[in-house]
């Protein structure tokens, strides 16, 4: 990794820690705060993918994949961007979606690795049945509790636990392979 992208991981993971801060100390207003700059970031890397399909990936094979890509991300954006009025519903929509698809990503590629018995299967479970617990807990305090105060934490959590993650691959040192 080079040290513009080692930047722009650092900068994402502190733009992370100031947006769970927000949500911690005031959760009404630090949520419209979050939602508006998550939509913005969707709908920027939505129209990103899209310039890179009509500039390159349409001659790419695979190429129709990011253009899909790319119209689901920027109507995503454009969804949250207009359902921010409910808090309740986005964070649950949101919360639910990410960690449910990556939860169960993360529990396949666990099984996948424990069948070509790689030592690292285990901690790929662990962190898919986490992300899944996250979506249930999303469902549980939004739908069945009603409490966007939970909500607002649960979701401050998961922005808090990224930006550690963004930090630790940030600084990692990266192998570089040399072909002779």
């Amino acid at each position: 990794m080079n040290s513009m992208k080692r930047v722009k991981k650092v900068l994402q993971a502190l733009l992370m820690l100031l947006c769970a801060c927000f949500l911690v100390v005031d959760p009404k207003d630090g949520f419209y705060f979050v939602a508006f700059i998550v939509s913005v970031s969707l709908i920027a890397y939505g129209v990103r993918t899209l310039l890179y399909y009509f500039g390159m990936a349409r001659h790419m094979v695979g190429g129709k994949s990011i253009l899909f890509i790319g119209i689901i991300v920027t109507d995503l954006g454009v969804f949250i961007l207009t359902t921010v009025d409910d808090p309740k519903l986005f964070i649950v929509v949101y919360l639910l979606a990410v960690h449910a698809f990556s939860g169960a990503m993360g529990v396949l590629q666990a099984l996948e690795a424990k069948r070509y018995a790689s030592p690292s299967w285990k901690w790929s479970l662990l962190g898919g049945l986490a992300d899944l617990a996250v979506a249930v807990l999303a469902v549980i305090a939004g739908l069945f509790l009603d409490s966007l105060e939970s909500l607002s934490c649960l979701y401050a959590f998961t922005l808090f636990y990224s930006a550690c993650v963004q930090l630790v691959s940030a600084f990692r040192k990266t192998a570089i392979v040399y072909i002779q």
